[in-house]
């Protein structure tokens, strides 16, 4: 399958814009979530001339530490590199930001992400049970599994750097 990541741009959100719902709620069902977090955080979209396919949202955690509060590619771009390449966009943030920490978390049942998010270099710290339980009116099923859980990762940005660095590469 071909990759198109070279033409990507990844971009903030600019404050005239409107929030690219249908993104956001693929990968977080709730509007109402969304909304609060977009409220704080800042928002980043992946464009492809001058469709946009994909975004992400960081946030603020506490200091030192930056949270990805939604990561998503229109479905009919999925598989061809571009949710890694928002990852990749998204970390280059944190680290410019100063960050020393990056989180993320996603469902039990996110199999894909889990796979990916792990792939990139973060590694699992915690699970926050019946988290989806507690905070979603609707039940959420994914790859025929409900989803319960948030499971919660954790990239070192400056053990990533060193990583990278001890392995003869330029961060």
């Amino acid at each position: 399958m071909e990759r198109l990541t070279e033409a990507l741009l990844i971009r903030p959100l600019r404050l005239e814009e409107e929030p690219p719902y249908e993104l956001l709620l693929l990968a977080d069902p709730s509007k109402r979530l969304v909304d609060a977090y977009l409220s704080k955080g800042r928002c980043h979209v992946a464009q492809l001339g001058d469709e946009t396919i994909g975004v992400f949202l960081l946030l603020e955690k506490h200091a030192g530490t930056l949270e990805i509060m939604n990561i998503a590619v229109a479905e009919r771009y999925q598989g061809r590199g571009f949710g890694k390449a928002l990852l990749a966009a998204a970390v280059g943030e944190a680290r410019k930001q100063g960050a020393a920490y990056l989180e993320i978390g996603t469902g039990n049942s996110g199999m894909q992400q889990l796979y990916m998010y792990q792939k990139c270099g973060f590694r699992m710290m915690s699970i926050d049970h019946d988290f989806f339980v507690r905070n979603y009116e609707e039940p959420i099923v994914e790859n025929g599994i409900p989803c319960r859980d948030m499971v919660r990762l954790r990239m070192a940005l400056a053990e990533a750097a060193g990583d990278s660095e001890a392995k003869g590469e330029r961060a």
